[in-house]
């Protein structure tokens, strides 16, 4: 049996995006979207994690995010933060966690158009680090629904 694909988070897979709005933690404080908690996680300085914070859309987080000297052990933390992070976003028994499982067995690819080929997938190419967590979030979910 074939499976769909869910190839864009937007429209009605908007929730899947790390641009959705919903409470995550990182180191004590919180973030209002997991974008913002990803890109303060970038570095381990406690002011630009505050101006991090403070900032209004998940838009202007990764825009500054782009500006930050990177943590020098990042390449090795950066799944483990998102896993984490992602982990919170679609905890058990909350209105997100649902929606997550909503999507049976799709298959979830993050296409985007913005060359982002670590996270998702751009002109058929790259690695969709982000819907292979959210899958594998998604499986998690379901044996705990199964016990």
């Amino acid at each position: 049996m074939k499976h769909a694909i869910i190839n864009s988070f937007s429209g009605e897979y908007r929730f899947l995006s790390n641009f959705w709005y919903a409470k995550v933690s990182l180191g004590g404080l919180e973030f209002k979207s997991t974008e913002a908690a990803y890109v303060a996680a970038k570095t381990t300085d406690p002011e630009i994690r505050l101006k991090i914070q403070a900032l209004p859309k998940p838009a202007a987080c990764k825009s500054f995010g782009r500006k930050i000297e990177l943590r020098a052990d990042w390449d090795e933390v950066k799944l483990p933060i998102m896993l984490d992070l992602l982990e919170q976003k679609f905890a058990a028994g909350t209105e997100l966690a649902a929606k997550l499982l909503s999507t049976g067995h799709a298959y979830l690819l993050e296409g985007n158009t913005w060359g982002d080929t670590f996270w998702g997938i751009c002109n058929g190419e790259g690695l969709n680090h982000l819907g292979i967590l959210l899958m594998n979030i998604r499986a998690d979910l379901r044996n705990e629904e199964n016990g």
